[in-house]
């Protein structure tokens, strides 16, 4: 940190403080002022910034406002920046959604309801995410279900089948799916689909 100009000690010689010392008490406030000049950015770098960030991963209109609140740009600003990366097609609403299930789908295999829930969470309205969901067919929701239950079916334990039955139903409500593509499935794999009381 840089040094504040020196005072004079006794003795000659000077004693140097730091920024966050000087005398009227405001170093703190200086220090702080110099960072957020150093940092202050224009609306066309934000814009600039935004359209390199958008060109190599779709991201939700959500997402966007939450970088560029974070470089303090005004809030009247930073609508204005959004409506244009949205007429430039940088951010598609629908696109993001629509690459958003595929993703999910194929790397985390998760079910519909958890991809519904996280899309909620960008604040995706309903009605797009049902749209894009109806592009997408059952069995494309739903085809990396019995393989996430032969893969845990294999390493989960349990006293009985009534358990080992109800922590795969649990595993695969957890991972999204609905209870009847669960039970179809598990009946595919030849296993009761609920479990029985084993009394």
């Amino acid at each position: 940190m840089c040094d504040a100009p020196g005072k004079r000690i006794p003795g000659g010689g000077t004693e140097k403080r730091s920024l966050w010392e000087r005398s009227d008490g405001q170093g703190g406030n200086v220090v702080a002022a110099m960072e957020r000049e150093k940092k202050t950015v224009t609306p066309e770098q934000a814009y600039a910034r935004m359209t390199r960030i958008c060109a190599r991963k779709e991201y939700a209109p959500f997402e966007i406002r939450q970088k560029l609140q974070r470089l303090q740009l005004p809030a009247d600003v930073i609508e204005t920046l959004i409506s244009r990366l949205i007429k430039e097609r940088y951010i598609d609403e629908r696109r993001f959604t629509e690459s958003y299930i595929r993703d999910k789908l194929q790397f985390n295999k998760w079910g519909r309801r958890k991809i519904e829930l996280h899309l909620a969470m960008k604040k995706i309205p309903p009605a797009v995410i049902s749209d894009a969901f109806a592009q997408f067919s059952e069995s494309q929701l739903n085809e990396s279900l019995q393989t996430l239950l032969e893969k845990k079916r294999r390493s989960i334990t349990g006293r009985s089948d009534y358990e080992r039955n109800g922590k795969l139903i649990r595993y695969a409500l957890g991972k999204g799916f609905p209870m009847e593509a669960i039970i179809r499935c598990l009946e595919k794999m030849d296993i009761k689909s609920y479990p029985h009381d084993p009394q």
